[in-house]
This record gives structure tokens, sequence and C-alpha cells, in this order.
């Protein structure tokens, strides 16, 4: 970027002389070219530090002199023709340009009309050991590559769905080097302008190409993009900006576990006034259809999530030298947020209020009410109660005793309207010990943390609310608060009515799915009182085939059982269904489709997390085979299946509240408890039992409940007992060992490790195919993969 800074100056012919100069000049020549300028020794000096590191090094590569000049200029023309296409004076000149781009990348790899263009970007393709200077072209199929040196002509197309790596590393001779693998060679890629840019780009393709390998669906371009301010550039093409979109929506729904569907329509830069420490936090707003977060700049310290249709107020309060812009935010709870210093304030109020009409239209859709929103002068824009549409604000406490347990809708479809778990609390109210006074205690402590901090989904989100859920979620609040940190309390106010409806038309049908839901509804948590009778088994048949019902790409898959009975003992029914929704399409996402994609991917990132947190253990494991083995049952469940129930439920507290992560880091906790175990291990199955026996061990001395005991402890009875391990000490273990993992960087490797799995679940069903059929034809193997692969394509 500093080396192209001058470079319009450089182009400028009438422009006067920069007192700094490189130029180039062939030893044969008389004419010497300028390369770059600049106004000081330091400037000229980074541009030289620029030309050093990407281009001096290659130079030594060619063998005559007319082939270093040819390179040399085809490079910084290159470079100056991306500056000129990222800073372009006139933007119909750009618009022009990418046409232009559009018309040769058709003609010169003979793609079909309808294959879009992105973005193309100049670098250096390594055909051999020569650097050929030209251009990438990236559409939503293929990486094009295109130059003509020299005389010679370099044209390489592949597509993105054969790409089985693609990495962003560093070389003795290159700082920024791009390596693209396909199963049967390597292409390398240097001296791009923004190599961020484009490898960014790259992922983006390829990962829309693995999503459509995987769900066999094709690329449908969003045209409602976000709207731009008057100054914003529009420097890229709509596909570009639509794919940038989506990935910065992608990031936004990740970070506040929003809704799959929403749209973030921008962010910026303000302070929020945070009442529970009395100061302004600097962060940065977002603003979506649904909703406005905020989040800090220092990570853990708050956020915020109001949902539009909680809020009755916005309003433009006057600035003041010590609250500059300044913008109040008021919601149905009486809660009033206070952002300020936001640029754009104007903008930013009339596309909230937009939203706030769209919002207030689709609850008079849905509920068929009479009411209308006022709205003065763009100061103020406030909501009539009439029109308010979200369920009353429901306590944390459990229901009253004599509330019936089922709900007989207008189509008598039974729903239960209690957690199991409070049906079956086989305690007596009288009876009253330590561990019901430490159950006590947590409970206040989470009643005085509302009164601090709020309640419910406006809540402002802290460490130190962390800090609680890391304590352990008291039995009653548990249900509620996995709701609220899992987002799936936002898909259930929007979605009234929607899980019975499903009930209704999912019941009485039989297919694939039931059938395997139906076979395992016993195997179900079998041990807990909820479901050794009818009543539970019934309530998680129908949870699991209405999802099966909403989603037949996921249908049923094991392990879905365990965790929707364990959400049911601690969520309603509808809650329940909602909670899986959130687990299966957000928060592990592909885990439970047939080959379990997702979990396989964070099979192959805990294995590289393994390698770089437990060193010493990695290479004994791999040997052994072990983390694969491990890995899945530890994810697919959450813990469930492997540890003791009581214990297992604060995983399941931490993993709402922090996402995968906690999973990871506990995995590794486990692992270096057991290091000098491990390393003794002859075989996988002595690994095996030393990790089930210290699970089995894993105990939560301040759960209520009665002990239920577990499959692997009533197997392993008449070995002697491992000594307890405190499941709130483990967590603590898994934080402080390896509690920066950072949730980026998880994302970062599943990319990598998705590419992997989805290409070797590729080759292994083009195998069996070609297995079954290549007795009944007369081609070779060869020929049938061949055909195989063409009939992909098409």
């Amino acid at each position: 970027g500093l080396l192209v800074g001058t470079l319009d100056v450089v182009l400028d012919s009438s422009a006067r002389v920069a007192p700094y100069r490189i130029l180039y000049q062939a030893p044969d020549s008389l004419v010497y070219w300028t390369i770059a300028c600049g106004c000081s020794r330091k400037e000229i000096t980074e541009h030289w530090e620029w030309l050093e590191q990407n281009l001096l090094q290659t130079l030594s590569i060619f063998e005559n002199e007319n082939d270093i000049n040819t390179f040399v200029r085809g490079k910084i023309q290159g470079i100056i023709a991306e500056y000129n296409k990222i800073n372009g004076i006139k933007e119909d000149d750009d618009t022009e340009k990418f046409k232009e781009a559009i018309v040769k990348f058709h003609k010169l790899f003979g793609m079909p009309e309808e294959e879009k263009l992105v973005n193309y970007y100049s670098c250096s393709y390594w055909k051999g050991k020569v650097p050929r200077q030209g251009w990438v072209y990236l559409s939503i199929n293929h990486l094009c590559f295109y130059s003509f040196l020299m005389g010679r002509e370099a044209k390489l197309v592949i597509r993105w769905v054969d790409i089985t790596q693609l990495e962003k590393n560093a070389t003795l001779l290159f700082p920024d080097m791009i390596k693209v693998s396909t199963r049967s060679s390597e292409h390398f890629f240097s001296v791009f302008l923004n190599i961020t840019e484009t490898f960014k780009l790259m992922e983006q393709l390829a990962n829309i190409a693995m999503r459509q390998l995987l769900d066999n669906e094709g690329f449908e371009q969003d045209r409602s993009l976000p709207k731009l301010k008057k100054k914003s550039p529009k420097k890229v093409s709509a596909l570009k900006r639509d794919l940038d979109a989506r990935a910065k929506s992608e990031r936004y729904r990740a970070l506040f576990r929003l809704p799959k569907d929403e749209k973030l329509d921008g962010h910026t830069d303000c302070t929020l006034w945070t009442p529970f420490n009395k100061m302004h936090i600097l962060g940065q707003m977002f603003v979506s259809t649904n909703y406005i977060c905020f989040s800090s700049k220092e990570e853990n310290l708050c956020s915020l999530i109001i949902p539009l249709r909680e809020v009755t107020i916005v309003e433009k309060a006057d600035s003041s030298s010590v609250l500059p812009s300044p913008l109040s935010i008021s919601t149905k709870n009486r809660m009033t947020f206070l952002f300020a210093n936001l640029k754009d304030r104007d903008f930013l109020v009339q596309r909230i209020s937009d939203f706030l009409q769209q919002t207030t239209s689709k609850i008079y859709l849905e509920k068929n009410i009479s009411g209308s929103y006022i709205s003065s002068d763009d100061e103020v824009f406030t909501r009539s109660s009439s029109l308010i549409s979200a369920s009353p604000h429901k306590s944390l406490s459990s229901e009253s005793e004599g509330e019936r347990q089922f709900n007989l809708n207008d189509n008598g479809i039974p729903t239960a309207t209690q957690a199991l778990m409070t049906m079956y609390r086989r305690r007596s109210p009288e009876e009253f010990n330590p561990k019901l006074a430490k159950e006590f205690l947590k409970e206040q402590a989470w009643k005085i943390h509302f009164a601090e901090y709020g309640q419910g989904v406006c809540m402002y989100r802290t460490e130190k609310t962390r800090d609680l859920v890391l304590k352990g979620i008291p039995e009653s609040m548990r249900g509620e608060l996995w709701l609220l940190f899992s987002g799936a309390i936002n898909e259930m106010a929007t979605h009234p009515g929607y899980y019975e409806d499903l009930v209704e038309k999912s019941m009485g049908k039989y297919n694939l799915a039931t059938e395997e839901i139906e076979r395992d509804l016993h195997r179900s948590l079998p041990e807990h009182p909820a479901f050794q009778n009818e009543m539970g088994i019934a309530a998680l048949r129908r949870v699991l085939t209405a999802y099966a019902f909403r989603n037949p790409n996921i249908g049923y898959c094991q392990a879905m059982n365990i965790v929707t009975s364990v959400l049911l003992l601690y969520a309603k029914e509808e809650e329940a269904f909602w909670l899986l929704v959130a687990l299966c399409e957000r928060m592990l996402p592909d885990y439970y489709n047939t080959r379990v994609v997702g979990a396989l991917v964070d099979q192959g990132v805990f294995e590289e997390l393994a390698r770089d947190y437990v060193p010493q253990l990695y290479d004994c494991m791999q040997d052994l085979g072990v983390i694969s083995t491990i890995s899945l049952s530890w994810f697919l469940t959450l813990f469930l299946s492997v540890m003791p129930f009581e214990s297992a439920v604060v995983v399941v507290d931490c993993f709402f509240c922090e996402g995968i992560k906690v999973i990871f880091q506990l995995a590794l906790a486990v692992l270096d408890a057991n290091v000098d175990k491990l390393l003794n291990c002859k075989d996988d199955g002595e690994a095996m039992t030393v990790l089930g026996r210290y699970l089995d061990s894993v105990t939560n001395k301040d759960s209520t409940l009665p002990p239920i005991p577990h499959l692997h402890s009533l197997l392993s009875d008449d070995v002697e007992p491992y000594p307890e391990v405190d499941i709130f000490r483990l967590i603590r273990s898994s934080y402080e060992k390896f509690g920066s993992i950072r949730a980026d960087l998880i994302e970062q490797m599943r990319f990598k490790q998705r590419l992997k799995v989805i290409q070797t679940l590729e080759d292994t069903t083009k195998r069996n195919v070609v297995r079954t059929i290549v007795t009944e034809t007369s081609f070779t193997i060869d020929e049938l993969e061949e055909l195989y692969a063409l009939f992909k394509v098409k």
C-alpha cells in the first residue's frame, strides 16, 4: 500500500518531480523508469523495503535481462492498475473497468454467461521456478489466473469444489504467499497488493462451494444489500458487496447468538453508559433488521442485545461537551440505554426508525390488532403499547404447584407446560441440608445480579455474568438462562404458535427419521425417572419429530435424543424445541446431519489444538488413534453421555453461555489431567478406559439432585474407584490453562478442516459409487471416476 501511495503522482506527467525517487534502469539501456517517489527519506525507504521483500528476491530466478525487464514492468503496471481500480477517481470508470474484466474473464476462460465474476487481483503465479505476473480472477465457482508475458501464455482454471487446502503462509523467498491445493496439484500465488482481502474472498468462495457439496444447493445472490451512506464509495461489484455483507452478518449473528436470517445493516463506534459501574464504555453499536446490539472494545467487559420488538422510544438527546451526539433507547421492561459519541447519528436514527416501523407492521400482521405508531419530527420514535407482542415477562421462579402439567390447545394436541424436572424432583419441601442452602445462595446471587444488570433479553452481559455461570446455574433458573444465553428466546418470541403447528402436522407421519426416533426414545437418559414413563417419552417424541419435520436435511441423528432429554428436564416443551433449534442450526453447525460433518470438522480442530496445547501427548494419541474416538462422543453429546448427569449439566450451562470453546477447553483439560497415564497406555482400549474412569469420577458436590447411576460406572464396579474430580475445579482449570482459545481462531481452524473433511467424504462417496457399479459395466475404474466427476460438475 505504501509503495503505490504516490503512484498517482508518478502517472501525472505535469506533477513536479518528487525529492526522492526509485528508478529502474536496465544495464544496456539509456532510459530509466520511475517506480516510486516520496516526499521524505522515510517514505522512500518504506517503498524500498516493500520492493526488497516482494520483488527484488524474485529477480535472481531470471536468467537474462530481458526477462527481468518484462517482469518488473508487468509487476509495477499490475500494481498501478490495481491501485487505480481500488482508488479510481471516477466511479463510472471503475464500473467500466469491471465490465471489461467480466468480458475478458468469460472470453479468456470460456466461461458461460451465468458464471459471475466477484473480483480480480494483480499477482504472480509460480509456474515451475518462474513467476508469471498477471491477474487472478475469482468467480462464484472458479479460481482462474491469466498471464501473457515474454510471448508466453499462462492460464489456470480451478473449481472451488476441487480445492482441498487453502493456506496463507510465508516462505524465505516471500513474506506473503497463498497456496491452493487440489487432490492432484499445488499452486502458489504471491506479490499481492492486498493479500488479506484476496485470501478472505478466496476463503468465502471455497466455503460457499463446500456448503454446496454438503447441501446440494446452488448459490443465490442477495439483492437486498445494506443501504449505503451517500458518502460511501461503491468501488466493488454488487456480488463482492453481497459476499462481504454475508460474512459480516455471519460474524454478527455468531457474536450475539441471533437467528439465522438476521442481516447486519451496519455498525459504528460509540460509547455506552453502564449504570452498574457508572462508566462510558467504548465499543461498537450494531444495527440489523430486528436488533440493536453493543459489544465493548475490551473483550468480555460488556455486551448488549436489544430486540426492536422490546423498544418503545428512540430519542436523540441534546449534545454536550461531556456527552457528544447522545442517543437514548427505552424498552418495555423500563430499561433505558444511553449511547454517545455516535458518528452520523441522524442517518443511524433514520435506519432504526425504518426497522422499527417494519417490526411494528410485522407484529400488526401477526397479531392482527389495531394501533398506531407515533413519530414526531425524527427526534423521537415511539410505539404505542397496543402493538406490543412479546410474551409477558416471566419470572424465573418455578410454576405454581397447582398448574396443569399439560396444555391442550384447540386441536387437542398435548404439550408439557412444565419442565420435567419440576415434576420429578424427589425431595420433600421440608427437607433442608447444606446443599440446599448453597443452592439458595446461588439463586440469591443471580437475583442480586438481575437487580444490578437487568433481567431478560436486554440485560447487560458482563464478565460477572460469565463468572456466575461458571459457578453453576441454580436448578430452578437453568431453563430460562439457557434460553437467554443461546438466543433461543428470540426465535421463540418471534414464532408464536409455530411449535404447536409443527406438532400437529408431524403427528402420525412415518418415515426413516420417525423410525429411528422410536428406536432411540427408551435409550435417552433411561436412568432418570422422568423418562421411565410415557409422559416424558411422549414429550421427547413430540420435540424430536417436530424438529425432524422442520428440518428434513438433518431429520434425526443419534445423540440428539440424549441432548433433547436433558433440555426437556429443565425447559418447557416448546422452549426445549427452540433450544434444540439453536443447537442444531447455530451453536453446533452441521453436527447432526447424516454424515456428522460438523463433529468431524471439530474433531480435526481438536487434533490441531491438542498438537499445540498438549504436544507431549499428541504423537502418542495419534499412534493410538484415540482423539478421533473420544472427540465424537464428547462433542456430539456435550459430555452428557460420558460424565455423571449432575456434572455434565454444568458443562451445558457453560456451553450455552460461552459456546463451543468451552467444549474444546474442557476436552484439553481432561487430556492434560491424564498425561502420565495416557503416555503409559499400550493400546486404544487402555487409553479409553483411563479417560472413561476419569470422566466417571467427575462429581458435582453442589448438586441437590439424588445421584443418578451412570452407565460407565455401572460397568466398572469391580475396579478400585478413581479419586473424585470436582467439576467446578475442572472447568476453572480449563479456563486457566486453555482460556486463550478464541472463537475467531476456532472459526479459522474449522474452515481449514471443513475443506479436508468434505473432500474426504466426497472421495469416499465416489469410491463407494464406483465400487457398486464397476462389476455391472465395461468401463474401467478410472473411466468411472472421470464419469462420476463429470456427473458432479453437471
